[in-house]
């Protein structure tokens, strides 16, 4: 059954606080899952907080602040000594997450909190962790695994397996070495259940598993995970030897931030912000797509003032102008939105922007002549001008198909120079059509109508 924090609860939990009993914060606290957890010290200050994390046990209270909210997070983590977080937080993390944790601090805090952590093999994993780079295989996978020597019977095989599963909460994969340490295959459980004890595992294991580098991009990991359906990825170094294993919940996280950043940069929002930021970040991070709308709307104004003469002969074409630059930019948006989910998700093939923008001619021409069609139809029954009628259509259809090709060609053209396609779309789509099919009307009105 699925937690639900109510107001009552959060209540109770408070008077249990102020009355210091430990008793009633156990009962109220032992039946929630560390996400819940993180959702409850959310709606708590950090006093408050600090009062509840102390009376959770060991495991629950390390995985509870993977958990909560990056700035009340952060909050309650700078009311913690570096003692208290190496002993009662990072000892307890997987080498990923400590690894994570560890990185919201500064390089001397990040060094004494290593210091003074007990186990020496954590700190040393965790240290080999922090030097790879951001966004890489290296920074996202974790150091705990299980593997046997190729070498090895099936008997001295499981009693190695039972030392190194202390140190793991779940396990996915048996790994298979050589004696350099260099991955080659896997060991099927089953097969090992099912085997003599006796028997070698260089005769029951199997050779065929997907492995990743060390600097191998997380998107790219992603992909892969999705697209094999793979639980657990194991990581090897330049030489083959196995580093680490990347495992689902890694990768849903940065499913989830890409799919967050991707959202923000379409909305015209650069950086990684929230709701709960400071005033000056948050305006830091939306200004200048908001210069970009400015400058978009001053061409605009231009345009219009280039054809201001036509407008005071026939005023009446003012009255569509809002029509094409919304039809416009909407058009371009919509392809080059498809464009870059494409592209995301590796489903647009190996075809070249071509044989791309070819499909999107013809599916911008379909979408403009529908539109069209029923725009001439409005203003053949409310209106008294034909060639008005003729001019909106005709520039109506001219926009969509030529917004529908920009929005496709950008996005690609971005993608091919290796920056993020998500920058097409939003408030740079939507600026440039609106800007080019004002120029457009104008021009087709120029040449039919006036």
């Amino acid at each position: 059954m699925q937690f639900e924090l109510t107001k009552k609860y959060i209540e109770d939990l408070k008077e249990a606080i102020v009355r210091n009993d430990e008793i009633a914060l156990i009962d109220l606290l032992q039946d929630l899952h560390p996400a819940d957890l993180g959702e409850v010290l959310g709606e708590l200050d950090v006093e408050e907080s600090t009062v509840v994390y102390k009376v959770l046990d060991a495991d629950r209270a390390s995985d509870v602040l993977t958990h909560m909210e990056e700035d009340r997070r952060d909050k309650f983590l700078a009311s913690l000594s570096s003692k208290e977080i190496a002993e009662q937080l990072i000892d307890n993390l997987d080498s990923d997450d400590a690894a994570d944790m560890l990185n919201l601090f500064s390089q001397e805090q990040k060094e004494e909190i290593i210091s003074l952590l007990e186990d020496r093999q954590q700190a040393e994993d965790i240290v080999d962790l922090l030097h790879y780079e951001e966004g890489t295989a290296g920074s996202l996978m974790a150091k705990e695994l299980i593997k046997v020597n190729i070498n090895w019977t099936v008997s001295n095989s499981v009693k190695e397996m039972r030392k190194q599963a202390e140190a793991i909460e779940h396990v996915y994969t048996v790994y298979v070495v050589d004696d350099d340490g260099c991955l080659v295959g896997r060991l099927p459980i089953k097969r090992l259940l099912l085997t003599p004890l006796k028997t070698r595992i260089a005769d029951i294991y199997d050779s065929k598993i997907r492995s990743v580098g060390v600097d191998e991009d997380q998107e790219e990991i992603a992909s892969m995970m999705e697209k094999y359906d793979l639980v657990a990825l194991p990581v090897v170094d330049e030489l083959g030897r196995l580093q680490g294993r990347i495992t689902i919940d890694d990768v849903v996280d940065v499913i989830r931030e890409e799919a967050e950043r991707d959202y923000a940069l379409a909305s015209g929002i650069s950086g990684d912000v929230d709701s709960s930021d400071t005033v000056y970040r948050l305006t830091r991070a939306r200004l200048p797509w908001l210069l970009i709308g400015l400058i978009g709307g001053v061409m605009g104004a231009r345009v219009i003032e280039l054809y201001e003469g036509d407008l005071q002969l026939y005023p009446e074409m003012a009255f569509f102008i809002p029509l094409i630059a919304a039809m416009g930019g909407n058009a371009g948006v919509q392809s080059s939105a498809i464009i870059v989910q494409g592209l995301a998700n590796k489903s647009m093939g190996m075809s070249g922007i071509l044989p791309k923008l070819g499909k999107e001619f013809m599916v911008g021409l379909l979408n403009g002549i529908v539109c069209a069609a029923l725009i001439f139809v409005y203003n053949l029954a409310f209106g008294d001008s034909l060639d008005l009628s003729y001019t909106v259509s005709i520039a109506l259809l001219s926009v969509i198909i030529i917004a529908t090709l920009f929005g496709t060609f950008v996005p690609l053209l971005l993608d091919r120079y290796d920056i993020d396609p998500a920058l097409a779309t939003g408030p740079f789509i939507t600026t440039v059509n609106d800007v080019f099919g004002l120029f457009v009307y104008f021009m087709i009105g120029h040449l039919l109508y006036i």
